[in-house]
């Protein structure tokens, strides 16, 4: 059976790439393998934050993952800082991890360069950290957006290395994942800026959806969406706003682009254009801002429902962890 892996930050503030390019996979994993999911409190503490705030933002994501489909009796979920066997593999991992490739990758580049205060050692090794989260699970896929590609090819480099260096011959003992990009929607950019991708660390709120909006705040930033002077809905490089546009109409409804384009024949131009995107991506996320207010409400619940979800996740990456001890030589031998 294929075993499933990913981690989400915890941020309350779920926007619609996220949504997209995560969460919906997450979902449909459930019903194609052993799927692990962990929220990821030790990738969120790279960067300023406040304690209480941050344990508020685990439960509030906690909230919109089980809104949106995922179910802890065919799932594993739970709180990446509960099972400190991540940390452990991430130390190990630094033996075959070069820190020249770890100065390279983009996210350090740019979380590095727009830091104005003390940029925190866990910057450089997040992606280390990243690698240990999937490989202590022997996971053999990672559904990903298309801008975490690079932080699965480190992932990926670091099995291969480990098991060449410490793995008996013939034998695999990290698994080498791949990773799931979605087709459409992989890659949801800023309505206001489009050419960015949407995120929650730059740009304005007016360009990005976030999961919790309301219908008409959803309506409202759609009819405000950047596009150009044309007027004609079409796909290209030369038309990154429509092209968007289009791409998020295409994910909400679940169909190609091509459909997608077919469905707007007779559109009278951006405006028919926007209030579809609009009416798509509120059909799809009205039943998760529903149930999302009532699982919020039962702290306890979502405590439980963390805490059953890593006694599951312990069990599995403490048999990868003696494993890799033993190899490399960590600890007593047998």
């Amino acid at each position: 059976m294929t075993r499933i892996f990913s981690g989400i930050q915890p941020t309350g503030r779920k926007h619609l790439g996220n949504y997209i390019g995560a969460i919906r996979q997450y979902v449909t994993g459930q019903d194609r393998g052993e799927a692990i999911y962990c929220i990821v409190d030790l990738h969120a503490i790279t960067v300023a934050y406040e304690p209480a705030e941050l344990r508020a933002r685990v439960l509030d994501t906690t909230a919109i993952l089980l809104a949106a489909g995922l179910d802890p009796e065919r799932c594993i979920l739970f709180r990446q800082g509960d099972v400190r066997e991540h940390t452990e593999l991430c130390w190990l991992l630094t033996s075959v991890t070069a820190v020249g490739e770890l100065n390279r990758m983009h996210q350090f580049k740019d979380k590095s360069g727009a830091a104005r205060e003390l940029i925190g050692a866990g910057v450089l090794f997040y992606p280390v950290l990243m690698a240990a989260d999937v490989l202590a699970y022997r996971a053999s896929e990672v559904p990903v957006g298309e801008d975490q590609r690079e932080h699965v090819e480190l992932m990926r480099e670091c099995a291969r290395r480990f098991n060449s260096r410490f793995a008996p011959e013939g034998e695999e003992v990290l698994v080498v994942p791949e990773h799931r990009i979605p087709a459409v929607g992989a890659r949801i950019m800023d309505l206001q800026e489009p050419t960015r991708k949407m995120s929650t660390s730059v740009g304005g709120d007016e360009g990005r959806i976030f999961v919790l909006d309301d219908e008409a705040t959803i309506l409202k930033k759609c009819k405000r969406a950047v596009t150009d002077s044309e007027n004609e809905i079409r796909v290209g490089p030369d038309k990154p706003g429509v092209t968007n546009l289009v791409d998020i109409l295409a994910a909400a409804r679940g169909t190609t682009v091509d459909e997608a384009l077919a469905s707007l024949a007779d559109a009278r131009g951006y405006g028919d254009l926007k209030v579809a995107v609009a009416e798509a991506v509120n059909e799809m996320l009205a039943p998760v801002r529903e149930r999302y207010e009532t699982l919020r409400a039962d702290e306890a619940g979502l405590e439980a429902t963390l805490a059953a979800g890593a006694e599951k996740a312990r069990a599995l990456a403490s048999e990868t962890l003696e494993d890799v001890r033993a190899v490399m030589g960590i600890g007593p031998g047998a």
